[in-house]
């Protein structure tokens, strides 16, 4: 899902510490992973999107793990899934299945793929009262949920490459321009941090709920 913050720089400095190729086994490749962040950049450049609008950090990091070489498999890593795989995955794919066998890698036996129990019924359930213009307390209410919990599945439900359109209650609770400058942020963050939105922005005149909502219709419109 998306978290707060995804800022996970890999520096210079850590090149000591970095896995050598072939290493697999769940180790974070480094080399790979610094080549899957130049991929990210030239893809991001040729979409004109932010890089973590593509894939965010937190998805390479999982590549250079469990070395996924179709679309199939990336669309098995979280954060992922079918939708953004199908739009972005292939270049990927490719590059790993290429550095998989120029250096010989053993991959893991069984691609990671996080618990999606009960999921899959609740992804449903939201989309289709969303269709419906429902407001998402009543949604939290019909489900017995926090309205917390709903942004949290709106957020890994958008992440994964499907489009949800909460505009006509994002527009019951927030006036136009509240909206617009949230949304114009997002369009040259270079993170999808909310903490470092609500300083950019204004913790003071902004909330956490209102961000993370208009971040939700930013990746659904301009990400998916």
């Amino acid at each position: 899902m998306l978290t707060k913050d995804h800022d996970f720089e890999v520096s210079d400095d850590d090149d000591d510490d970095a896995i050598v190729a072939g290493a697999g086994g769940g180790a974070l490749d480094q080399e790979l992973y610094k080549t899957l962040k130049d991929l990210v950049k030239q893809v991001s450049k040729k979409e004109k999107l932010q890089p973590w609008i593509i894939f965010q950090e937190t998805c390479l990091s999982e590549m250079a793990t469990t070395y996924p070489i179709t679309v199939d498999e990336v669309a098995k890593i979280s954060g992922v899934g079918p939708g953004k795989a199908k739009r972005y995955g292939k270049p990927f794919a490719d590059l790993i299945a290429k550095y998989v066998k120029q250096n010989n890698i053993e991959r893991p036996q069984d691609m990671i793929v996080k618990s999606t129990v009960n999921k899959s019924g609740l992804k449903v359930f939201l989309i289709h009262n969303i269709d419906r213009k429902l407001s998402l307390e009543d949604i939290a209410d019909a489900k017995g949920l926090s309205m917390n919990e709903i942004i949290s599945e709106l957020e890994s439900i958008v992440s994964a490459g499907t489009r949800v359109n909460i505009s006509h209650y994002i527009d019951e609770v927030m006036d136009d321009d509240r909206q617009k400058d949230i949304y114009e942020y997002f369009r040259e963050a270079e993170s999808d941090s909310v903490e470092e939105a609500l300083k950019e922005l204004g913790e003071d005149e902004y909330d956490e709920d209102e961000v993370r909502l208009v971040r939700i219709k930013f990746i659904s419109e301009i990400g998916n």
